[in-house]
């Protein structure tokens, strides 16, 4: 006597209805599309081309579970689509691109509630949260974390040169040294590897790391990691102008910056392992 197992059902996708609602996105939202790839050409927002790769390929990844998930659409996703469709012509009256281009988000996330139902959009939620980073943050809130963290930054490679006994003053985000005058702009202020390292953490702890409060942990670990890694990419800067000034712009300064990116990547790998090698060392301590 055998016994059958049994698979879970695969339901056949609404080929006609995607295609459908995708012509109809593409030609409402072709300007906004056309905008934010745009925007992605700023160093701050170079990830902004992947995000879209990254989460289409989550996507894929999911296909035999959302194929194994029957669709129940509902008419919320409606309620949804509309308003990202109100949100769109007010911003766009406005002049307001980040309420411009989360409206594409809006909308998306609205038809995919509603063709597909509570279980698909939440089966989707992490690849539609994503979709965020590929949008880059308002203005004001822009130039309200950037000088803080040009200030942090210089703070940090002041406290840094002084220890290395590289004779330093600081006002404001202007370093004076010896014979070069360094000042921490906008660009150097961290903003572009924050950006870039806080996606990549949600990234790679979806990847790598199945517990939700590791993942938690994993992202705002970005934070300090990119402030330090920008003081010392200043830091090195202030020691290079020591030994030749003119190293302090150019490819080289460009390349160090590319330099400080990989090892932050790397510290935030090292201190995924070693949080994970903690919690098993604690588990193996802990009473049965």
């Amino acid at each position: 006597m055998t016994s059958a197992v049994q698979t879970p059902a695969k339901f056949q996708l609404p080929w006609a209805t995607i295609a459908y609602f995708g012509a109809l996105l593409a030609v409402c939202f072709a300007p906004v599309i056309r905008s934010l790839v745009i925007s992605w050409d700023d160093p701050d927002m170079g990830h902004g081309y992947f995000v879209p790769l990254i989460a289409g390929y989550i996507v894929w990844q999911q296909r035999e579970e959302l194929l194994a998930t029957k669709a129940q659409p509902n008419w919320w996703g409606l309620v949804l689509v509309v308003l990202g469709g109100v949100q769109l012509i007010l911003a766009t009256l406005g002049v307001e691109l980040f309420l411009t281009h989360t409206s594409l988000i809006v909308v998306l996330i609205g038809v995919v509630w509603l063709m597909g139902g509570n279980q698909v959009l939440r089966k989707l939620a992490f690849p539609l949260f994503l979709l965020f980073f590929m949008v880059p943050i308002p203005a004001i809130i822009y130039y309200r974390i950037t000088f803080p963290l040009q200030i942090l930054a210089s703070q940090l490679a002041e406290a840094a040169l002084n220890i290395l006994n590289v004779p330093v003053s600081r006002e404001g985000n202007i370093l004076e040294l010896a014979n070069q005058r360094l000042s921490v702009v906008e660009a150097c202020s961290g903003i572009r590897s924050l950006l870039t390292l806080t996606f990549l953490s949600l990234v790679y702890g979806h990847f790598f790391e199945p517990r939700k409060w590791l993942r938690i942990v994993l992202f705002f670990a970005t934070i300090p990691i990119a402030i330090i890694a920008n003081g010392s990419r200043v830091t090195i800067t202030g020691i290079i102008t020591q030994i030749k000034p003119e190293l302090a712009e150019g490819f080289f300064h460009e390349s160090t910056g590319l330099v400080i990116w990989a090892i932050s990547i790397a510290i935030l790998i090292v201190f995924h392992r070693s949080v994970v090698w903690l919690s098993r060392r604690f588990s193996a301590w802990s009473p049965a």
